[in-house]
């Protein structure tokens, strides 16, 4: 979803039992690979084309002595540069990191194949591998969400981002997605539903099959390019105010009236001064003022 502005945060929420929970595909896979196991060590059953590390490049004829190699060799160079990056400090550490990352995703890439998880199918590797901020909550009711839904607010209240993409299809994220867009946030939602609450809440929304499809990604650029011309006429746009209209009536009385006070008062040229400001009754005679009047009667 990059076309939708640069990814800051990616963040995932699930309970110890979503990353230790298998499948009952992967556990039948599992079952068949390792029956393939026993007949190959036997010698009955053989691989038309020999297993291939994709580390090193050597071949095997076993799936048994192709995992024996990887952990006794690639498994334990990995642990070495990991120990390695862990004790540096400084621009050493930035050193090897930068060293050592070809080989350590060509490992990981690797060991997803060659190597069974020993907890769960690898949920949270695969999120870790793929940049994921992964947290674990406890085993209640509604806590992943709980969690999740006051992430997402503190992020918003802290202004540090700008448009919020939820994969998920639960209907409890409704109140979250609206709040961010009455803050004026861009919400998009992807998801298996069609017609799930989620969707119909969110500015854009996609389908799991459209993102492999790569249908996605031509639509996200022109729902981009409807929030930017959104915007433009949101500008343009004139509004009522109550509030402001009854301050700039209120500043236009303000001014006005000053100028009335300032005729009443004499002032209204700035250059006339009052010659003298004494009470009439305290004159001398003789004394003409500006503010005096006479009125005589024949």
């Amino acid at each position: 979803m990059l076309e939708f502005g640069f990814v800051r945060y990616l963040i995932a929420y699930a309970n110890r039992h979503a990353f230790s929970y298998v499948p009952p595909e992967v556990l039948a896979q599992r079952k068949e690979r390792k029956a393939l196991n026993q007949l190959e060590r036997k010698g009955v059953a053989k691989p038309n084309v020999p297993y291939l590390c994709r580390v090193c490049g050597r071949k095997f004829y076993t799936n048994e002595k192709l995992i024996n190699h990887f952990r006794q060799i690639h498994e334990s160079e990995q642990r070495k540069r990991l120990t390695q990056i862990e004790s540096a400090r400084g621009k050493r550490r930035v050193n090897l990191v930068a060293k050592y990352s070809m080989k350590m995703d060509k490992y990981r890439n690797a060991a997803r194949e060659i190597l069974t998880p020993k907890v769960g199918y690898g949920l949270a590797d695969e999120l870790k591998r793929a940049g994921f901020w992964v947290r674990a909550v406890l085993d209640k009711p509604q806590a992943a969400d709980v969690a999740l839904r006051n992430h997402i607010v503190d992020m918003m209240d802290k202004r540090l981002i700008d448009c919020v993409v939820l994969v998920s299809d639960d209907s409890d994220f409704v109140r979250v997605l609206k709040e961010a867009r009455e803050r004026g946030l861009r919400t998009v939602v992807v998801g298996d539903v069609n017609d799930g609450a989620l969707k119909r809440t969110a500015d854009a929304s996609f389908s799991w099959q459209e993102i492999l499809m790569g249908k996605a990604k031509k639509e996200a650029v022109s729902v981009v390019e409807r929030w930017k011309d959104r915007d433009v006429l949101k500008r343009l746009e004139w509004t009522y105010d109550p509030e402001t209209e009854r301050e700039l009536c209120f500043s236009d009385v303000l001014s006005e009236g000053s100028d009335v006070e300032d005729v009443f008062s004499g002032n209204e040229d700035g250059n006339v001064q009052q010659e003298d400001a004494a009470p009439w009754w305290k004159l001398e005679p003789g004394t003409v003022t500006m503010n005096s009047f006479s009125h005589s009667r024949k």
